[in-house]
């Protein structure tokens, strides 16, 4: 289905093992995929993670949930649960998960930090956040630290405020994905819950 070849072309630049390596998982871990849209990045965990561990999906649309949710039941991954977020509440349990997945979304938050409140209070001691954006390539000095449309954001603003609402940085990879010919360099964060 046309679902289905998107993602394979996705595969082609996502670095999807690359950032599954960062969330550092496995069999039986707890993982939350918050932005999860149809579950391009919420399938792979599921299969991580096994039947003992549990994936909690989370989106804002209904729709985008309902095809993650079909296509699980079809792969029969029964370890993924959906669940319908709120921009200020991803609705997730306290204090269980070993990490969580904002892909491609964080620009998206309309409030960032009751956000990172409630995945700070969802992670367990030493769970880890990755977040993975885009920001502009090319950055007017007089701009920077400054999210500039919709679709992007400086990893310089992300970082400042997961280091606000208490996470501690591992890594941040500047450059994780550069596509030639597009404006935009896609960042990876990684941090953990002290």
């Amino acid at each position: 289905d046309v679902l289905n070849q998107v993602e394979r072309e996705r595969d082609q630049w996502q670095r999807a093992d690359a950032v599954l390596d960062a969330l550092h998982v496995g069999e039986g871990s707890a993982v939350a995929d918050v932005g999860s849209g149809a579950g391009y990045f919420g399938l792979k965990i599921a299969a991580l993670v096994g039947p003992e561990g549990q994936v909690f999906a989370v989106d804002l649309r209904r729709l985008s949930l309902t095809f993650l949710w079909i296509r699980a039941v079809r792969d029969g991954r029964w370890n993924v649960k959906v669940i319908r977020g709120e921009t200020d509440n991803p609705h997730l349990p306290e204090d269980v998960l070993d990490a969580v997945l904002i892909a491609n979304t964080y620009h998206e938050f309309a409030e960032p930090d009751p956000m990172l409140d409630a995945v700070r209070h969802s992670l367990k001691r030493g769970g880890r956040l990755v977040v993975l954006d885009r920001g502009r390539r090319t950055l007017d000095p007089a701009s920077r630290g400054v999210a500039h449309d919709h679709h992007d954001v400086p990893v310089t603003v992300v970082e400042a405020r997961m280091r606000s609402r208490g996470f501690r940085i591992l890594n941040i990879d500047e450059h994780f994905i550069d596509r030639p010919g597009e404006d935009d360099l896609w960042w990876l964060l990684v941090a953990v819950n002290p």
